[in-house]
């Protein structure tokens, strides 16, 4: 039985999607792997990356017998995802590169290094400069009848959700001017909204 033309070009279609999602899976298991594997390589060295995160607050306890292997674990992956996050940022590029233009691929391969680099410099901003100040603020408020006694599960939580958002704000010039360039905002709404913005 012949196929029509209309019968044709939808199984076309059909194999096309079928294609990029197996391309989409194959892409997000090698960025899985890869955190996977950071992971692993962050874990050997977890005791001094836990020295490290913890200094600020000085001595810290765990409240339950999982807490301190579910802390290490956590770091762990964090920093496991932050070194595969170039493995993670170039399958994503490997998977949106074909549909875009020249030019939309020649500002990309700007951008994406570009918010990667300010992620890091974000993350490195809050910890270095703003978290042991945030410590030092938080901990004033003990007393004689009141000791700060931190928890080391809720110490790590709070510091990674202290830290991220400062990698996000770093990459907010950038998010400006891809919106710029797709006509979103403008430089006088910009001007208009300035104490907003900043």
């Amino acid at each position: 039985m012949e196929q029509t033309p209309e019968k044709e070009t939808r199984d076309a279609r059909e194999m096309t999607l079928i294609g990029h999602l197996s391309e989409l899976r194959r892409r997000i298991i090698v960025a899985v792997v890869a955190i996977v594997i950071g992971t692993l390589v962050a874990y050997f060295y977890v005791d001094e990356l836990m020295r490290f995160v913890t200094a600020p607050a000085g001595k810290l306890y765990f409240m339950s017998p999982a807490e301190g292997f579910f802390a290490y674990l956590k770091l762990a992956v964090f920093a496991g995802f932050m070194l595969a996050l170039p493995v993670v940022l170039w399958e994503i590029w490997a998977f949106v590169a074909p549909a875009l233009t020249t030019h939309e691929k020649q500002w990309a391969v700007i951008m994406v290094p570009g918010a990667a680099l300010l992620l890091f410099i974000g993350e490195a901003f809050a910890y270095l400069l703003v978290w042991p100040a945030a410590v030092k603020f938080f901990l004033g408020f003990g007393s004689e009848s009141l000791q700060p006694m931190l928890s080391l599960g809720q110490y790590l939580s709070f510091l990674l959700s202290f830290i991220l958002p400062f990698g996000v704000i770093f990459n907010l010039p950038l998010l400006l001017l891809v919106l710029a360039k797709i006509g979103i905002i403008s430089s006088g709404f910009l001007a208009k909204q300035r104490r907003i913005m900043i």
